[in-house]
């Protein structure tokens, strides 16, 4: 029976249907939702694990045991995963072994915005690159069969547009695959000896993968009537090719991006009078076919910046598109904020009053850097607050010990924090790390992490105790404050940053959006009490608002926190 299927959950029934047994992921967005779905299905085992570092290692595990595996991440995840993936490229596998990258061109919840293509061409590792949720389900399955066809591990490229989109599907059953573990030293113990038998191996794989590359429908021509341009194209782009130009120009649509074609690609440049890449971010197709001589449209057109639409192809191209849809001229910027009632609105608001550099890290708390609290000075990538921190007190010889801070959230310490924090006390950094403990993982949707006490699937799991964990690798000063308590958060803050030893401070509150959370009634406006003074509008609570000289407070929004009325010196704001 068909269905509308978003592209993610998509993806987790080609896991369903291609027999895959074993997931681990790090939430990651695009990415999140294919573990989520997966998780849902009985006959898949699916985990959170605390980076995509130690996802790949499982899933390669589970590869190893003889059953069909799969880890999931976003691009910057894979990055973390690096490590692991450019040795399984080296073993291959057993059963086999799929792990979705999910690009995010555009940067709609990214710090950037790197084309993961250039992963795969660098650990010479096959990827599969659907354009519709359809494809999803298709090229996952097909994933699995080149993985153990061809000895690997195979990447499945999704981006925002296609994870986060919906089209149809035909939902098919499940096939049963196992296989059995043998004993294999030569093929799975890469020390320097086996290491050097086996890139042979990876080498003559390339090889038949790009034979498979020539024939396999993964990549299809798609014939049209005019010859004056062919079209070279992959994923998302080339839907907004077909939008636009329909059926008229032909079209090497790309199933498999790595290892690419060569000669689909030159019988097509040999039929047309101008060929033209359309692709989204860096000239990856484009680079190879000029590696082949052949003359191509392709970065000299569209900018390797951002995200492509219909638009962008017809302008650029000269062909059009109506959507039918009209939007407004101007339409209201709706700029991020933190929640209101958010706990760690209070804690950048003491940091900010006390003129604290703050070494920031990736979560929902990294809207802390937005006016009216622009609390952060940096923010690079997960962990990276608590080594900066150290680096940045370190090369300054004692000159910003005092003065400076990391903060990063439960579910970030946990991922890439640790060892941070470990060098922090291993190095006898004077250095205070704020761990922001929202008790839950935030800003890819509400996961679970090791620090929550439940797994992926709401089951009861060990919960790592953070104040512990912080005083086992070597900090003895650990404190515990509440961000709603202005007064608690400045007193602690100054105690801990006056010490002459490493500290951690956790500032915990719950995520004022779980569904477990209860609030307290909301707060009113003294209209008779408040001077107008605007003191309540400095921590950037979308629930207060100015309205006729004086402060308002919007009671569907108000969480009752209490954070603004220990601002107001006039007790304007009462619950």
């Amino acid at each position: 029976m068909k269905k509308l299927m978003l592209g993610n959950e998509a993806v987790a029934r080609g896991l369903y249907e291609a027999g895959c047994s074993f997931v681990s992921s790090y939430p990651g967005t695009p990415s999140t939702e294919i573990t989520e779905a997966a998780a849902k299905y009985d006959e898949i085992y699916a985990e959170w694990a605390p980076n995509e570092k130690v996802a790949l290692e499982s899933a390669f595990g589970a590869s190893l045991a003889g059953h069909r595996s799969f880890c999931g991440m976003k691009h910057v995840g894979l990055n973390v995963a690096a490590d692991p993936l450019f040795t399984v490229s080296y073993t291959g596998v057993n059963a086999g072994l799929v792990i979705a990258v999910a690009d995010d061109a555009g940067m709609h919840s990214s710090q950037n915005e790197q084309d993961s293509r250039h992963y795969a061409k660098a650990s010479k590792i096959p990827m599969l690159e659907p354009s519709d949720s359809a494809e999803a389900i298709e090229f996952t399955k097909r994933a699995y069969e080149i993985s153990e066809s061809f000895d690997t591990p195979v990447l499945l490229k999704m981006c925002t547009r296609v994870s986060h989109s919906q089209s149809i599907v035909t939902p098919g059953d499940r096939a049963e695959v196992t296989k059995t573990y043998e004993k294999n030293g030569a093929k799975y113990i890469m020390m320097p000896g086996n290491a050097k038998k086996r890139h042979p191996i990876v080498e003559e794989r390339c090889a038949s993968l790009v034979q498979f590359a020539e024939t396999d429908s993964i990549n299809r021509l798609e014939d049209g009537c005019d010859k004056s341009v062919g079209f070279v194209t992959s994923s998302t782009s080339y839907q907004y090719v077909k939008e636009v130009f329909g059926d008229r120009h032909p079209v090497l649509k790309l199933g498999m991006i790595w290892p690419l074609p060569e000669q689909k690609i030159r019988d097509l440049a040999e039929s047309v009078e101008k060929l033209v890449v359309v692709e989204e971010l860096d000239g990856f197709i484009e680079e190879h076919i000029r590696c082949l001589g052949i003359d191509v449209v392709g970065k000299d057109t569209f900018s390797n910046i951002g995200e492509l639409s219909q638009n962008i192809v017809a302008e650029k191209l000269g062909g059009t598109t109506e959507t039918g849809v009209k939007l407004p001229d101007m339409i209201p910027p709706r700029p991020p904020v933190m929640c209101a009632g958010c706990p760690h609105r209070g804690l950048f608001y003491t940091l900010v009053k006390n003129k604290i550099t703050v070494m920031g890290d990736i979560g929902c708390y990294t809207l802390g850097a937005v006016p009216p609290l622009g609390a952060l000075d940096s923010t690079i990538c997960m962990g990276a607050s608590v080594s900066g921190l150290h680096g940045f007190n370190k090369s300054n010889g004692g000159a910003t010990d005092g003065k400076t801070v990391a903060v990063i959230g439960d579910s970030t310490f946990m991922h890439s924090g640790i060892t941070g924090l470990v060098n922090i006390a291993y190095n006898n950094s004077n250095s205070t790390v704020i761990i922001v403990d929202n008790s839950i993982t935030g800003m890819t949707g509400h996961q679970q992490n090791p620090t929550t006490g439940k797994n992926l699937k709401g089951d009861v799991a060990a919960k790592v105790d953070l104040e512990t964990l912080c005083r086992a690798v070597g900090i003895n000063r650990v404190r515990v404050v509440d961000p709603y308590d202005l007064a608690e958060c400045d007193r602690v803050i100054k105690e801990e940053l006056a010490a002459d030893e490493p500290s951690v401070i956790i500032s915990r509150r719950p995520c004022a959006l779980l569904k477990y959370v209860k609030h307290s009634a909301p707060l009113k406006v003294d209209a008779d009490k408040c001077k107008s003074c605007k003191m309540c509008m400095k921590i950037g609570c979308p629930a207060i608002s100015m309205e006729n000289g004086k402060a308002k407070i919007d009671a569907t929004l108000c969480t009752g926190c209490g954070v603004c009325g220990q601002l107001c010196k006039f007790d304007a704001l009462k619950a």
